[in-house]
C-alpha cells in the first residue's frame, strides 16, 4: 500500500480500467474498417455476410481481447510498475503518483521519427493501394495502432514476459529482464504485421518479410521503453502520431 492513502497503488484495482480498453478497442476497429475496406477490397466482396454483421463481430472480437487480456496485463506487470497511470488516476477518481512526470513531448517526437524512419526506408519497396486511400480513412485508422496493438503488444507480452522472468528470480525484476521483455515483445509486434503485408501483397521475398519485422520490431522497442519508463499512455500516443505520419502526412506529401 503507498504511504499515501489518496493514492491509488499499483497493485489495487483494473477491471475497469481494463472494461475502458475494451470500449476502446471496439470503437478502434470501428474507424479501421474504412480503411481495411479501401486497402483489402477484394476481400471484403468476398465475404459470406453482410458487411454489418462482419463490422461488429469484427468489433466485438477486439474488444473483448482488450478487455480480458488488458485485464492479464494490467494484473502482471502493475506491480513491476507497467501501468497507464494518467488513465488509472482518471478511471479510479485518485491523484496519479507525482513520482511519475509526463512527458508527452518525447512521445510526440519518439512516434514521429519511428514513422520517417519506416516511411523513408519504405520507399526502397514496392507501392500499394495505400498511396490512394482518403486522408480521413487514415486518421481513422491510426487509433486502431495506438489502442489496441499497445494494448495487446505492450501492456499484454511485455507485462507477461516480465512477470514470467521475475518468477524466476524470486519474483525481483532486474533492469536486464526489462529489456529482454521489450525486445522479445517488438519482435512478435513485428511478426505480426506479417498477414496485414500477405493481404496488401507485399511479401514478394525473404527480404521484404525480413523487412517488416524488424522495422516493425525497431518502432516496437521504442513503443516499450516509453512504456517501460513513462506508461502505456506515452506508448500509445507515440504509436498514434506515428500512424498519423505513415498513413496521413506521408501519402499526403507524396512520400510514399
Amino acid at each position: 500500500m503507498s504511504a499515501n492513502p489518496s493514492i491509488l497503488p499499483v497493485n489495487g484495482p483494473h477491471l475497469k480500467l481494463a472494461a475502458l480498453f475494451g470500449i476502446a478497442g471496439v470503437l478502434a476497429t470501428l474507424a479501421l474498417m474504412p480503411y481495411l475496406m479501401a486497402l483489402t477490397p477484394q476481400k471484403f466482396a468476398a465475404l459470406p455476410l453482410p458487411l454489418p454483421v462482419i463490422v461488429l463481430a469484427a468489433a466485438a472480437q477486439t474488444g473483448m481481447p482488450c478487455w480480458l487480456l488488458g485485464w492479464l496485463g494490467l494484473y502482471l506487470g502493475a506491480p513491476y510498475g507497467l501501468d497507464a497511470p494518467w488513465l488509472r488516476a482518471w478511471v479510479y477518481r485518485r491523484p496519479r503518483d507525482p513520482a511519475r512526470r509526463p512527458h508527452w513531448w518525447l512521445a510526440v517526437l519518439i512516434g514521429v521519427l519511428m514513422a520517417l524512419l519506416v516511411g523513408g526506408l519504405s520507399l526502397l519497396g514496392p507501392k500499394h493501394a495505400e498511396d490512394t486511400i482518403q486522408v480521413w480513412r487514415g486518421v481513422l485508422a491510426s487509433f486502431y495502432g495506438g489502442i489496441v496493438e499497445e494494448v495487446l503488444s505492450r501492456l499484454l507480452l511485455v507485462s507477461a514476459l516480465v512477470w514470467l522472468l521475475a518468477r524466476c528470480n524470486r519474483r525481483v525484476a532486474r533492469p536486464w529482464m526489462f529489456v529482454l521483455a521489450i525486445v522479445l515483445a517488438a519482435l512478435l509486434f513485428g511478426a505480426g504485421h506479417l498477414p496485414a503485408a500477405q493481404a496488401a501483397g507485399l511479401l514478394g521475398s525473404p527480404l521484404l518479410v525480413a523487412r517488416i519485422v524488424l522495422l516493425n520490431a525497431v518502432v516496437g522497442i521504442a513503443f516499450g521503453g516509453l512504456f517501460w519508463k513513462y506508461g502505456l499512455e506515452h506508448a500509445m500516443l507515440a504509436h498514434f502520431c506515428a500512424d498519423l505520419i505513415l498513413h496521413v502526412a506521408l501519402p499526403l506529401a507524396g512520400g510514399f
